[in-house]
Order: C-alpha cells, then sequence, then structure tokens
C-alpha cells in the first residue's frame, strides 16, 4: 500500500503546483492589466503600487511577489501596451486590404477613443512621461514606434522605400500628435475638430503619391 499512498501523494502534489503557477501567472497578468489601465488614465507619477494591487483585486503586500519595484511593473505594462496596439494595428490592415490606411486612421482617429478608461493610445498619452523614464523604457518605446512605423511604411503610397519610410514617420507622428492635442483640450468640439482635421489631411495624403 505504502508505493500506491506515495504515488497518489506525488500526484496531487504536482496538480497542486502546476494550478498554483497558472494562477500565480494569471495573478500577474491582472496586476499588468490593472497597470496599464491606470497609468493610461493619470500617467505614471500619479499612479502609486496600492492602487495597482487593489484595482486588480489584491492586497498591497502581494505586490513585491511579482515585480522588485513600481519601475518594473511601469516597463512591464508599458510593453503590453505596446505590443496590444501593434496586434490592433495589424488586425485592422489584415482586416480591411482594399483600404488598410483609411481604416486605420478612421479607427486611431476617431473621437471615441480619446476618452474613458484605458482607451487612449499609451503612445500619444504617455510619451512626454516615457521621455523621462529609465534607458530600458525609452529603448523599449522606440522598438514600438519602429514597430508601427513599419505597419505604415508597407501600406503608405511612395515613389520608393525612402520615400515610404518618410511618409509613414509623418503620418505617424500626425497621428499621435492629433490624439495628444485632443486629448489636452478638454473641449469635446475642437477635440473632434483636430481629430477630424488629421484625417481628412491624412486620407488626402493617403491617396495621393505627391501629397
Amino acid at each position: 500500500m505504502m508505493p500506491i499512498i506515495y504515488v497518489v501523494k506525488h500526484n496531487v502534489l504536482e496538480i497542486a503546483m502546476r494550478v498554483s503557477r497558472e494562477q500565480f501567472a494569471q495573478n500577474r497578468e491582472k496586476i499588468l492589466t490593472a497597470a496599464g489601465k491606470l497609468f493610461l488614465d493619470k500617467g505614471f507619477t500619479a499612479i502609486g503600487v496600492a492602487e495597482v494591487m487593489k484595482a486588480a483585486g489584491f492586497t498591497h503586500g502581494g505586490f513585491y511577489g511579482h515585480f522588485e519595484s513600481k519601475e518594473q511593473l511601469a516597463y512591464e505594462a508599458s510593453r503590453e501596451l505596446f505590443r496590444k496596439t501593434e496586434e490592433s494595428w495589424k488586425w485592422i490592415v489584415s482586416s480591411n486590404p482594399d483600404a488598410p490606411l483609411d481604416a486605420l486612421l478612421k479607427h486611431y482617429l476617431a473621437s471615441a477613443n480619446l476618452f474613458g478608461p484605458g482607451r487612449s493610445c499609451v503612445f500619444a498619452t504617455l510619451s512626454q512621461e516615457l521621455g523621462r523614464q529609465s534607458e530600458e523604457m525609452r529603448a523599449a518605446f522606440a522598438d514600438a514606434l519602429n514597430a508601427l512605423a513599419a505597419i505604415l511604411v508597407a501600406i503608405v503610397p511612395g515613389s520608393d522605400e525612402a520615400d515610404r519610410k518618410h511618409r509613414a514617420l509623418f503620418t505617424l507622428t500626425a497621428m499621435m500628435g492629433a490624439v495628444s492635442l485632443a486629448r489636452a483640450t478638454g473641449d469635446p468640439v475642437l477635440a473632434e475638430a483636430l481629430l477630424a482635421a488629421a484625417r481628412q489631411d491624412l486620407l488626402q495624403r493617403g491617396h495621393s503619391r505627391l501629397g
């Protein structure tokens, strides 16, 4: 009987450890998601660890079992937001093969994406704060911007690769600048006017090889 008891206990322990690891990963993901939404809404400096943990449904004391510091949390939460933005852009482009740039501009420069918990663009919303973060954070930000620029290079018109890259960087700058200004106004009418102007101009440029 002893060998059988040992095997049963061993299997139970293995299952418990696996469940524990899975739960740990799920809890960590909840913390990252909560942090990302809060950072988008209020910025990095205005948010503390306790507020993040409360939003995720955990006590403050459990934080350091997942992250070494708030800086590590900000870095990983930002990378997750960058990744989700890139995936979203790729999905929009692939779902609209006949007019990918039009679809992307109309989606990104929509007033519905300006406000509401965790709804705005991480690049437009946090760019100033990201510039004051660690070198590691700024490097991740640069990599993410390059990834979005690469998506645009593939869908903007241009006479050659250099021209398309120039247009892509201009488009990226105009898109994020418009969203950043629109969010800062506090005036819904002006915000929509800024977005509409950017949409119209970029759409015209997107249909012109000389614009």
